[in-house]
């Protein structure tokens, strides 16, 4: 650091975990910044969904903050009642809900080349000028609707996972429920006791990854609120480590031995677990494990063989006002139709418009595919980081630890312009050009490019995803290589 030192207006855009995470850190720092939020509280994807059986895929001690362990989970994967319980208690406990503005949705945000700063603009239509903002507005936060004929004549309650109706009928209903990722999967396992009947409409099947589940007792709580070292046993424990590694060095060498283990796993729970025949074949996937995000469960296969839930596997021609009619002229009879039909991933930040150098708009920026260096940066958008932005590692392992990882990275970067050497950073475009062709190169041989459709994959089938290993990933937002970014001004 060779310039004269400053401090800089920093903005957040989201209060869910990497929201929250950047106040706690810039807090910690001294640093003076806003949080923008545009629901009435933090929280994010654990706000937003509410779904009977939601449940993290992430052991319950494995996503937490490295520098707050919890005491208090119930079981080994928590329930999304509990997380976002452990959000608000970390906001509570690090004093940052002071510097969070509620109800404040971000709709712009514009460069001033001149200035070397961004004004932001909420929905209110108040400006905010920051000079360094923070993207973590997340991926799953724009509901995608399905196109299906009819769907707004059906008379009963209709509506996606993640604006769970309360008054809808459940209990002692007949319920259809569209979709069989995590969520469609959850919500099967929560109420197929509690319907008169249940109808899983599944456009393809999914691979099982089975896990354990099983309650912590209140004398285990009270050891860990005692010793954390019990808890860090837990979430730095071997086997889920090596779990973690497993399914991110088979995604990346499909016909490696990790990935055979994952199929064969999952291909013999599946033989395992279903008994009848004919729903074993309906369940088996014509595609390979971990092309879409696998499904981690300690009981779904059990479940979906309850008499009252029929997994229907046919097309569906039309939502009818009184249930749904498939192609073949089969109809099922519904009272309360829920849609599990995942998020637009493609969106992040959008639908605020972002212009950058030059005027130059995030969405021309991004009109092939949504796409940053690393993850993290744009070229063109100075003093913009994005917090689980586009191309970041995804699958079963924790996105506290990514969302960590680049927040390191991230404020290497900050440093050098509080450090004076300049009063911008932005990745250059030949270096982004560079990552870019090689991240392509390779993600189109991962397995989650193997042949299945997934919300995994942009316009052009490409998958948006890191394609290296995870120790690659870790290395990379160790350090950032600084010949691969321009200071400003």
């Amino acid at each position: 650091m060779t310039g004269q030192q400053r401090k800089v207006r920093f903005a957040i855009i989201g209060a869910g975990m990497a929201g929250l995470l950047a106040a706690i850190k810039l807090k910690q720092r001294g640093e003076n910044f806003t949080l923008f939020e545009k629901a009435a509280k933090l929280g994010g994807t654990w706000r937003e969904n509410r779904y009977p059986g939601l449940t993290c895929d992430v052991p319950a001690h494995a996503y937490t903050y490295s520098f707050e362990p919890y005491a208090e989970w119930r079981a080994y994967y928590a329930t999304g009642g509990e997380i976002q319980t452990y959000f608000e208690k970390v906001a509570e406990k690090y004093g940052v809900l002071p510097h969070f503005r509620f109800g404040c949705e971000v709709t712009g945000a514009v460069w001033d080349d001149a200035a070397a700063h961004w004004t932001l603009t909420l929905a209110s239509g108040e400006t905010f000028v920051a000079d360094v903002v923070i993207a973590a507005s997340g991926v799953l936060h724009h509901p995608k609707m399905p196109e299906i004929e009819g769907l707004d004549r059906f008379k009963g309650a209709a509506f996606h996972t993640a604006r769970w109706d309360d008054s809808a009928p459940i209990d002692w209903a007949k319920v259809g429920l569209i979709g069989c990722g995590s969520t469609g999967i959850q919500i099967v396992t929560a109420i197929n006791k509690r319907v008169e009947r249940l109808v899983h409409f599944q456009r393809s099947p999914q691979w099982v990854m089975p896990v354990p589940q099983f309650e912590y007792t209140e004398a285990e709580r009270e050891a860990f609120r005692k010793d954390p070292a019990l808890i860090d046993a837990i979430r730095y424990n071997q086997d889920y480590i090596n779990a973690v590694l497993r399914f991110t060095d088979g995604v990346t060498d499909i016909e490696g031995p990790q990935m055979r283990e994952i199929e064969d796993i999952c291909r013999q729970h599946l033989e395992d677990s279903i008994k009848d025949p004919v729903l074993k074949e309906k369940l088996r996937p014509n595609y390979r494990a971990a092309c879409k995000r696998l499904i981690y469960s300690w009981c779904y296969y059990e479940e979906v063989q309850h008499p009252a839930v029929h997994v229907e596997t046919g097309r569906i021609a039309r939502v009818e006002p009184d249930g749904v009619r498939m192609t073949d002229g089969t109809f099922h009879p519904l009272d309360t139709l829920v849609l599990a039909t995942g998020f637009r991933a493609d969106r992040f930040i959008r639908p605020a418009v972002v212009k950058g150098q030059n005027g130059r708009s995030l969405d021309d920026f991004w009109a092939r595919r949504p796409t940053a260096h690393y993850a993290v940066t744009l070229p063109g958008f100075p003093n913009f980081f994005m917090l689980n932005g586009p191309t970041g590692p995804v699958g079963n392992f924790s996105l506290i630890d990514i969302a960590e990882r680049q927040w390191d990275y991230v404020m290497q970067l900050v440093d050098h312009v509080e450090g004076g050497n300049g009063r911008a950073i932005a990745p250059t475009q030949t270096a982004f050009a560079d990552y870019e062709e090689r991240r392509i190169d390779a993600a189109k041989k991962t397995i989650f490019g193997s042949g299945c459709t997934s919300w995994y994959l942009d316009d052009e089938g490409v998958p948006a995803t890191w394609p290296w290993s995870y120790q690659a990933f870790a290395d990379a937002m160790a350090k950032p290589r600084l010949e691969e970014y321009e200071l400003i001004g």
